[in-house]
């Protein structure tokens, strides 16, 4: 029995054993009510993520649908240790919560399960440890039956003298066949308090008495004896001649008077006598080769409760003993409370003394939950009483006394009782608690609740009750304070500003204790609780009501508080404040193009408040539509307004605005109109100068307005003088004006001014002073660009044409026509002083020709020649000839049309028609040749042919057809198709992609990619450092459209190294080959988180991926 439980244990742990857990959960017992956690540690050092962990009650049951109050799970994760931590937290453990629990752990392909065991006990009313000798039973010296186990002992004991026999429990037997987790528990139940001595002892027994060849009849596992008795061993020999020793602890016994041999027959009995406890130890006997061991127990005689506890009565307070006596001295006597053991703690209240074999449990001050049933126990017997708590009678030396105190002042209330007890302090029947501000002390009889300042809210009835005595000590506490105006809110000098019109409710808050009277007053006159000024009170306010505010409500205002505490008055100041007056209307200074300016007054009463700004408004006159001007307050009575149309009559008016609002509008300005002044004449320039006159010419100002253009006004001046002479007396609208009468040989300077409604424009000044003297100019003809070449005309258009020219005085122009005179019947001509226009209304063929211009000024001459051309559409060609047919095509020819149009012919058009038909159809367009060839014609068909002339009129009205057919005859040709040889597509293998070398990270997939065209197909061939690649399930080869892929499953460092793929086909092979390099990645070793490589590189950039091939770059095989 000694060794079977632990060996079991050990061969349960081999076979839960793995690989994941670090730390599997343990059985434990908890007692009801309790907290329990078991914990299971796994490790992550070869884990890329967070293993699954699931936790389950039984077989099946899984736990984390049941989690939730009384069962959480849990779990965390230490980065420097890399270890998951798992925990199962059972709270408020109930009987039903007993039984068997696993936890199962797994990650990928890998798993691994633990079972462990829950025991939920009853609560802690342990009963008294018991030696586990004890439950061996007396047995007679030298008896038979002496030394044989028996645990009757280990029953419960009811009272002293008296022991309920119950069944006999074979503790043995319950340590052998049970969990090591359960040592505890039967120890504690059976009371066997040297469990770890016994179990080193259980250890060293075997589980059960292999048959020996030696022995017919071996010793029993084990033998108990009380001290001082007798215990007897017997073996049974199979062979009598055997030599037979006994030894005790490996020291071989010898004969003596305490160690006697008997022989009996086959039997060898050993008799110790007077056994002590020296005796208890192993013993074994040897009979040749072979042993048989045995356990000795000796145990002590049980304690025997002499004198038992007595029933006591006592009162709160008092010292209380209860005492008894047992069978020996310094005895193990345990002390319980209501079945709840009792320890020697020195934080204890509870204190027990040895004396002897007398035991005392000492309380020093006896409470009320002192009340319960005591029980002192040994292991011979137990004995139990009630202790009874009373309190004392209690008398009120000192009672509380009612008070009134000021607000601001302390409130002390004090009162003295006949016992040394706690209690709780009511105010209005409501607990109160001790606080920064409350201060509740209690020293000895005296009890005191301060507060250092008294508040309004403090005034209440308050009551002392003392702990667990029916009774209460109350008083009343008054709080007065003197009535008090809070005027904080209010401007300066208690001014209160209300617009008017509105409604003022203006709340002064007001305190006193109890609450004051108010009064308020204006002047002599009270005001009451209604009408349009009224005052309305309350608890802890007062308010002045005016429901529609005017100005007259201006003034101070009255308000006093009284109570029985005091006086308080003050005076409060009501300023009625208005939107300002309207000003006056504005008058308009000056008006300009689009803009004027208005001034005005500012108003006669600006409402009690200062005049911040004015708005400005415009509407015109015609409508009633007012538009703001300004969205900024005008700070000044001046105003600009600008964007008026010009020539629209407008109207402005002003608002005052002050910090209350905004006035009125002022009314309406008289009505103006927005004009202005052209801008100056433009181009004034000389246009002729006689010795008596000079002529000036201007062209209009480039800007008029509204107001239009009245005339102008032409004024000059002698050089020299500052004289300004009007030479109109009333105004031009003409462009040109002569000033007449002018001194021969005299230098003027001349200016022009432009005139409306508003007034006279900037002048126009010429540039130089004019010398009045004619001057001759010699002619000279400005013919336009485009005259210099051929000018051309369609017939039916109109010709008109205006040439300028140069030329004083009285310049004489004529015409010719291919030098005869111009017939004016047909052309017309108009000459002027600065030009000459020649003008014919539907142009001719016939009015083509060149035309010479002269201009004559006294005896100079200039001359030009202008040459237009008339054309119009040309004549059809003349006669068409099919001058050849064969096969599918026809040769025309023909002659250029007599009438090209009068310009040259640009090409020609050719149309065919289908006999049978006639519908005609374009073959050629803007043809250069006389003659053409006609291809892809219908074999069988006749046609006829047909030719425009075309020239840049465009085409001939008419043309000319052949007057013979064409007929495409069948002549039975055969088609020879062309011979091709076919075309050799073999080829020899090819990569056009090469293998690139790679990095690959340990555990993650990598693949190797090429591509490669040959015809026929190649065969693919993969190599790791020159050895072929075959059946090995870590790669994977495939291929499509040309593009081979080796995929390598989770490579580690020793898939690294030199890898060919090899193409070979009937023409011939090709090898391209790559390195690869693998490496281990190390999380979090510098920065948590962060993967490390072992070459000390960081995370792999992208570049260094497998390579990717575009689709569209891949060859593709021949067939």
């Amino acid at each position: 029995i000694g060794e079977g439980a632990p060996e079991e244990t050990e061969k349960r742990d081999d076979s839960q054993r793995s690989t994941l857990f670090v730390e599997k959960p343990q059985s434990g017992t908890v007692s009801v009510g309790g907290n329990i956690t078991f914990i299971a540690k796994v490790e992550a050092k070869d884990l890329l993520r967070k293993p699954n962990v699931k936790w389950f009650k039984g077989k099946w049951m899984d736990l984390a649908s049941k989690a939730g109050k009384h069962l959480q799970l849990k779990e965390s994760f230490e980065r420097h240790t890399k270890i998951h931590t798992f925990e199962m937290h059972i709270i408020q453990a109930k009987e039903n919560y007993a039984g068997n629990y696993r936890c199962e752990v797994s990650y990928k392909d890998k798993f691994d399960s633990c079972s462990f065991d829950l025991e939920v006990t009853e609560s802690s009313q342990a009963a008294p440890s018991i030696d586990i000798r004890s439950a061996f039973k007396r047995s007679g010296d030298g008896q038979d039956d002496a030394g044989e186990l028996d645990f009757s002992g280990l029953l419960k004991r009811r009272e002293v003298k008296q022991q309920e026999e119950e069944p006999e429990v074979d503790v043995w037997e319950l340590l052998k066949n049970a969990n090591p987790s359960e040592y505890e528990k039967i120890a504690f139940q059976y009371g066997i308090t040297d469990l770890r001595g016994m179990l080193k002892r259980l250890k060293r027994m075997r589980r059960e008495v292999k048959k020996s060849a030696a022995f017919a009849k071996g010793l029993d596992p084990a033998y108990q004896v009380d001290k001082g008795g007798k215990v007897r061993f017997m073996v049974e020999l199979a062979d009598p001649t055997v030599e037979l020793k006994w030894y005790k602890n490996g020291q071989e016994i010898r004969p003596s008077a305490k160690y006697i041999f008997e022989h009996k027959g086959n039997q060898r009995i050993l008799f110790i006598n007077n056994c002590t406890m020296t005796d208890d130890a192993r013993y074994y006997v040897t009979a040749g080769d072979e042993k048989c061991s045995t356990e000795l127990f000796v145990r002590d005689p049980p304690i025997l409760v002499t004198k038992g506890l007595e029933d006591t009565s006592t009162y709160v307070g008092e010292r209380v003993e209860l005492s008894c006596e047992v069978s020996e001295d310094d005895a193990n006597v345990k002390w319980f409370k209501n079945g709840v053991e009792l320890t020697n703690d020195p934080k204890s209240r509870y204190r027990i003394k040895v004396e002897g074999k007398k035991h005392t449990l000492i309380i020093e001050e006896a409470a009320k939950n002192d009340n319960a049933t005591y029980s002192v126990m040994t292991t011979g017997g137990q004995s139990e009483a009630k202790l009874s708590v009373d309190l004392r009678p209690l008398k009120i030396s000192l009672a509380l006394e009612d008070q009134t105190v000021r607000l601001g002042q302390e409130i002390h209330l004090k009162c003295e009782i006949s016992e040394n007890v706690e209690g709780k302090w009511y105010k209005n029947g409501q607990l109160i608690e001790a606080s920064d501000r409350v201060k509740l002390y209690h020293k000895g009889r005296i009890h005191r609740f301060i507060i250092a300042s008294a508040a309004v809210d403090d005034e209440a009835e308050y009551m002392f009750v003392p702990d667990a005595y029916n009774i209460n000590i109350p008083c009343k506490v008054h709080v007065v304070d003197p009535p008090k105006l809070h005027l904080d809110g209010l401007g300066e000098n208690n001014t209160v500003t209300v617009v008017a019109g509105t409604k003022l409710r203006l709340e002064i808050p007001i305190t006193g204790e109890p609450t004051p009277k108010v009064m308020w007053s204006r002047g002599d006159k009270m005001i009451t609780d209604s009408g349009r000024i009224r005052a309305e009170t309350y608890s802890d306010s007062s308010c002045l009501v005016i429901d529609t505010a005017e100005r007259e409500d201006s003034g101070p205002f009255r308000i006093t508080l009284k109570n029985e505490a005091g006086e308080d008055t003050a005076l409060i100041n009501i300023k009625v404040v208005d939107v300002p007056d309207p000003p006056q209307a504005p008058n308009v200074t000056e008006v300009g193009e689009d803009w004027c300016v208005m001034t005005w007054e500012p108003p006669a009463n600006d409402g009690g408040s200062p005049i911040l700004g004015y708005f400005i408004e415009r509407k015109k006159k015609q409508s009633s539509r007012w538009m703001r001007l300004n969205f900024e307050l005008c700070k000044e009575t001046t105003f600009e307004p600008k964007k008026m149309i010009e020539g629209v009559a407008y109207e402005v008016r002003v608002f005052a605005v002050n910090a209350i609002g905004t006035s009125k509008p002022s009314m309406p300005s008289k009505s103006f109109v927005p004009l202005a002044v052209t801008s100056p004449p433009t181009l004034l320039a000389v246009d002729s100068v006689t010795d008596t006159s000079v002529t000036m010419k201007r062209r209009p100002p480039e800007h008029i307005g509204a107001a239009g253009l009245d005339g102008y006004v032409v004024e000059y001046c002698f050089e020299g003088t500052d004289e300004w002479i009007v030479a109109n007396p009333e105004l031009t609208d003409k462009t040109k004006f002569t000033i007449n009468g002018l001194p021969t040989g005299s230098k003027i300077l001349v200016r022009v001014k432009a005139v409306n409604a508003a007034g006279e424009s900037e002048p126009r000044y010429h540039p130089q002073p004019i010398l009045v003297k004619e001057v001759i100019e010699p002619p000279k003809i400005r013919l336009p660009r485009h005259l210099k070449q051929t000018y051309t005309r369609r017939v039916g258009e109109t010709v008109n044409l205006v040439i300028p020219f140069q030329g004083r005085p009285r310049a004489k122009v004529s015409w010719q026509k291919n030098g005869s005179p111009i017939d004016k019947n047909q052309i017309n001509i108009r000459n002027t002083e600065n030009d000459t226009i020649i003008f014919i209304r539907k142009a001719e063929r016939s009015h083509s020709g060149e035309y010479d211009m002269k201009v004559e000024v006294e005896n100079l001459v200039d001359k030009a020649t202008i040459d237009i051309q008339i054309v119009d559409r040309p004549g059809p060609p003349e006669v068409v000839t099919i001058e050849d047919v064969w096969g599918e095509n026809v040769n025309l020819s023909w002659k250029p049309p007599k009438d090209d149009g009068n310009a040259a012919i640009t090409g020609y058009t050719i149309q065919k028609a289908d006999k049978k038909s006639m519908e005609w159809f374009t073959v050629i367009e803007h043809y250069h040749r006389t003659s053409a060839t006609i291809n892809e014609l219908v074999i069988g068909n006749e046609y006829y042919f047909r030719v425009f002339a075309e020239n840049m009129c465009g085409l001939s009205e008419d043309a000319t057809m052949t007057k013979e057919s064409a007929l495409i005859a069948k002549d039975g040709k055969v088609y020879k198709y062309p011979i091709y040889d076919d075309f050799d597509f073999t080829e020899r293998p090819l990569f056009t992609q090469p293998l690139v070398n790679t990095f690959a990270v340990a555990g993650y997939n990598a693949t190797l990619n090429c591509s490669v065209r040959g015809n026929p197909k190649p065969k693919i061939t993969w190599l790791k450092n020159k050895v072929a690649i075959m059946n090995d399930p870590r790669y994977r080869m495939f291929g499509n459209q040309g593009v081979c892929t080796l995929e390598i499953r989770k490579p580690s460092p020793f898939d690294g190294g030199t890898y060919t793929c090899r193409a070979v086909n009937e023409l011939g092979e090709a090898e391209v080959d790559c390195k690869l390099e693998v490496k281990v990645i190390y999380q979090g070793v510098i920065n948590p988180g962060e993967p490390i490589f072992m070459a000390g590189n960081k995370q792999v950039s992208n570049e260094y991926n497998p390579l990717a091939i575009p689709f569209h770059s891949l060859p593709l095989f021949s067939h």
